[in-house]
């Protein structure tokens, strides 16, 4: 099989760092190009970085992006130009955001994923089957950490769990969405899905599902240990959107969960 030609955006970054490491090892890869938000003057692997452009873009067959909202927005208008393949790990899109890259989706192969775990996407799974399974008794909440250094809150994971909680009952997220806490020791329930998130040091991740009848509480959780997993995740993804046709799709797309 041909090796795929790979770009990656954001490349200084903490994830562009980690999945330029892990595509120099996998033989299915060849990185071209490799581009920041400003000009880098220096090499990396070989590959100077470059601006977001059509030119830069031009060589590869899947894009990966893990950068902020309106970068991500910028480098789809480039490889809707292109028929370029996207992999979306990227978070703390708005409303209209997400429509936008949904209407992209319509021209150009897309893979979109608020977390690229395994782990955490059987957790999505666990959380909205639990989620159908207890019904209107029971109450729920969404927990996570992360590292100092992280400005969206909630995570993406965070609110990808909400989903999976809001779709267990088969209400409409943004219905069921309640209020966002940051660096709380604790944080209610209520009808709606209250979050709190923590930034601290330099965890990784951690996420934590609770569910409530006030006589009993069920606790899913998940927790990270090694960038690894996420950048391991989007190449995975990268291969296997490479043969897929226009369309949105997930990680629970890859892995088959029906």
């Amino acid at each position: 099989m041909r090796r795929i030609n790979l770009a990656i955006t954001g490349c200084m970054g903490r994830m562009g760092q980690k999945l330029i490491q892990s595509s120099s090892s996998d033989k299915n890869f060849k990185l071209v190009s490799l581009t920041e938000n400003r000009k880098i003057n220096k090499r990396i692997r070989g590959i100077k970085p470059e601006l977001n452009t059509i030119n830069a873009f031009k060589k590869a067959d899947v894009i990966i992006d893990f950068t902020i909202p309106k970068c991500t927005l910028e480098v789809l208008k480039i490889a809707v130009k292109q028929k370029k393949r996207v992999v979306i790990g990227t978070t703390g899109f708005t409303k209209k955001q997400e429509r936008i890259i949904a209407n992209y989706s319509k021209k150009i192969s897309i893979l979109k994923a608020g977390n690229m775990s395994l782990g955490i996407n059987l957790l999505m799974y666990l959380t909205e089957i639990t989620s159908r399974s207890l019904g209107k008794k029971f109450l729920s909440k969404v927990y996570e950490v992360h590292h100092k250094g992280k400005k969206d809150y909630p995570s993406g994971t965070a609110l990808m769990l909400g989903e999976g909680i809001s779709k267990g009952k088969k209400k409409n997220f943004y219905s069921m969405m309640g209020k966002k806490f940051l660096n709380k020791k604790s944080f209610p329930y209520s009808n709606k899905i209250n979050f709190n998130s923590i930034r601290k040091g330099s965890v990784v991740g951690e996420h934590e599902v609770l569910f409530s009848s006030g006589k009993e509480i069920i606790t899913l959780n998940h927790e990270s240990f090694d960038r690894a997993l996420y950048s391991e995740g989007a190449l995975a993804a990268a291969k296997w959107i490479r043969k897929k046709k226009p369309g949105l799709y997930s990680m629970r797309d890859l892995l088959n969960f029906k």
